[in-house]
């Protein structure tokens, strides 16, 4: 609002009345002036503070992004013929679909483009806007749902790519400038603070570590850039928190760092391959800190370690608290899974954790899924998102769904926490053992018998 306040005033006195507006609210707020983002003194001689510079310097690295495809009618809904009787798919219509959104060039001299993947999903055909008015068809090189990341390439020469910022220099309240396509407007620039950082708990995806800002976010910012006062790119513009649809200050980035990690990936392999620890657990709280008391009120509880897992060779025992993954703090259960989820196979793994109220250092090295995909809780696609254990209870001798993730593939199946896994095509389960003996066959379809309190019934997997 303190730029908005200095373009009101005109006159002589401008630039000394800036200066004690901005004094005033470092005074007011008792921060340091050495921790405020230095603006400019002038302009062109011009003694009034402009983020024209900066904004000049980086818009040439963001495109504007337009799509058309085809969407099946209930795209995103589950057909509960197919995965609770195991019946063939129902043919699906299709509709046209459209879709704006932006794009940032990070690697001029092959051409990527990082944009969401919601941007470009369904797309057949994509087609990209550079600043200087040159139009290219793109081609989707991969992308990443889970964390809405798309990495596509355009055909074009003399590109400009936005520098990657270093994600430990962000601080919550530094200057940034959104630039992007809201409502199909190009190359519309808004500005604002870092609201907060690794954001998580939204709902949004499995794998959320956002920075949140009060920069103008609207439809057709997507994919867009989020800058620092150097012309650094902090972060991929994503989405918004409204309750009507529209900016309310409340906008979301995925971390720059985090994307270009992920590109790597697309680009190498077409898909992110995630690398995996090997454990369960939650988040810590007061509460549950006072209850078991433990010596720390965050970080991440682990309840279980994965047999012949990463963390398991590693040393990591249940009822560790993992506070710090690499070098970077971890508060909470779900930003160690960020951490790690954005992580490829083979990659090693700093661990440093509280056990018994002594601190101690782990080294690991991630595992890729297939390799844990038979070890200690069962890892089959089918089952994704979903956790098991013995149950151990001489009537109701089988595998119990020891917890079943949001969002999951589990979920939408209809499995819930509590369910007892007793057969699998007519095979009676008493263990863990059992069950895995019998996926180790890969069998399709799959007959699961499940009790679930009083009833009993079937679900057939493919």
């Amino acid at each position: 609002m303190m730029l908005i306040m200095i373009n009101i005033y005109k006159g002589v006195a401008v630039k000394k009345l800036y200066s004690s507006l901005l004094c005033s609210a470092i005074l007011c707020i008792g921060v340091s002036t050495a921790s405020i983002a230095t603006l400019p003194s002038a302009v062109d001689g011009q003694p009034l503070p402009t983020l024209a510079p900066i904004v000049e310097k980086v818009i040439p690295g963001v495109v504007n992004i337009t799509t058309s495809g085809k969407a099946p009618v209930n795209a995103g809904r589950i057909d509960p013929f197919q995965f609770f009787f195991g019946m063939p798919q129902r043919p699906m219509r299709e509709r046209p679909v459209q879709s704006l959104g932006s794009g940032v060039i990070v690697d001029s001299k092959n051409g990527y483009v990082i944009t969401n993947a919601h941007v470009v999903e369904y797309a057949d055909q994509i087609n990209v806007k550079l600043r200087d008015g040159r139009e290219v068809s793109a081609k989707l090189i991969g992308s990443d749902k889970e964390v809405d990341i798309a990495v596509i390439q355009i055909p074009a020469e003399n590109l400009e790519e936005l520098p990657i910022a270093n994600a430990d220099n962000l601080n919550v309240g530094d200057f940034v400038i959104a630039i992007g396509n809201p409502f199909g407007l190009s190359q519309t620039v808004t500005t604002g603070i870092v609201s907060a950082l690794n954001r998580s708990g939204l709902g949004i995806g499995r794998y959320e570590d956002y920075i949140q800002t009060d920069a103008s976010i609207n439809p057709g910012n997507s994919g867009g850039a989020l800058v620092n006062l150097k012309g650094e790119l902090v972060g991929i513009n994503t989405l918004i928190r409204s309750p009507n649809g529209g900016n309310v200050g409340i906008g979301f980035a995925i971390p720059a760092e985090l994307a270009q990690s992920l590109m790597r990936q697309i680009v190498s392999f077409g898909e992110v391959r995630r690398g995996l620890l090997g454990v369960y657990g939650q988040d810590i709280n007061h509460d549950l800190a006072q209850a078991l008391g433990l010596p720390v009120t965050k970080g991440a509880l682990i309840n279980e370690v994965i047999e012949d897992s990463a963390a398991d060779k590693a040393g990591v025992e249940a009822g560790d608290i993992v506070t710090e993954v690499n070098g970077r703090e971890i508060n909470s259960y779900s930003e160690l899974s960020v951490v790690v989820g954005t992580m490829g196979p083979g990659e090693k793994v700093k661990i440093k954790l509280l056990r018994d109220g002594k601190t101690k250092k782990l080294k690991a090295t991630l595992q890729a899924r297939e390799d844990q995909k038979m070890a200690g809780n069962v890892m089959d696609d089918r089952f994704e998102g979903a956790h098991f254990a013995t149950n151990e209870d001489d009537d109701r001798r089988g595998v119990i769904i020891s917890e079943v993730e949001g969002n999951s593939r589990a979920y939408y199946l209809g499995l819930k926490k509590g369910d007892l896994i007793v057969s699998m095509n007519n095979r009676r389960i008493k263990d863990l053992k059992d069950m895995k003996d019998i996926l180790a066959d890969d069998p399709s379809p799959l007959a699961i018998k499940i009790r679930r309190k009083n009833t009993v019934f079937y679900l057939t997997l493919k």
